[in-house]
């Protein structure tokens, strides 16, 4: 769809009541003629958009060079032996405390042993940092991603907040589609509808 088109239905999204917070923006896109029985059929995708809009928490289980970078832009640090020391109910409290987790690749056995049972059901097992790799980088990386994830036939995926600039909100939209559509069988003929609202707004048809 037009770029010009999609502003006028962030235009419309964000004319919706104020409200006593800062609602999310999200999108709604419907699939038809798929069967998510299948497999192949599933989406399951982290799309990196254009425009950073959350704060995540970050979880870094590194040690050295890595853990003190990563530790300067706020991720929270996890040692080696921290991490074999860690009971069920810390590692379950560290699991919920964090969106992303980084890892430093030599360190990935010991986290698929400590962890892997936690991270691995909720899709949140680490991204390797490979030696000499900025953690920095990765982490302001990881801050973009829209997680999309096809359990039924509508997809819903935060983009953004209501109180970003509109083209911003756009940008990732189009970002999310595009994704999406490549990843269809049939593309856009794949895609019934595709909706726009914030939290408690009303919906607003962008295709």
């Amino acid at each position: 769809m037009e770029a010009e088109e999609m502003l006028e239905a962030v235009g419309k999204v964000l004319s919706s009541k104020e409200r006593g917070f800062v609602e999310s923006v999200d999108l709604s896109i419907n699939l038809k003629n798929i069967d998510l029985k299948q497999p192949k059929n599933r989406i399951n995708v982290d799309i990196v958009l254009p425009k950073k809009f959350k704060e995540l928490r970050m979880g870094a289980i590194a040690s050295g060079e890595i853990a003190m970078k990563a530790k300067e832009v706020g991720a929270e640090v996890i040692d080696p032996e921290e991490l074999k020391r860690m009971d069920k109910k810390k590692a379950r409290a560290l699991v919920n405390r964090c969106d992303y987790f980084i890892a430093e690749s030599a360190l990935m056995a010991l986290v698929g042993k400590s962890l892997g049972a936690i991270l691995g059901p909720r899709g949140k097992m680490p991204e390797a940092i490979p030696p000499g790799a900025d953690p920095v980088q990765i982490l302001a990386r990881l801050e973009k991603i829209a997680r999309v994830r096809s359990k039924t036939t509508t997809l819903w995926v935060n983009i953004g907040r209501k109180n970003m600039d509109a083209k911003d909100i756009a940008e990732n939209a189009a970002a999310v589609i595009k994704s999406v559509e490549s990843r269809l069988e049939r593309g856009w003929q794949n895609i019934a509808s595709i909706y726009m609202k914030t939290t408690m707004g009303h919906s607003v048809k962008v295709a």
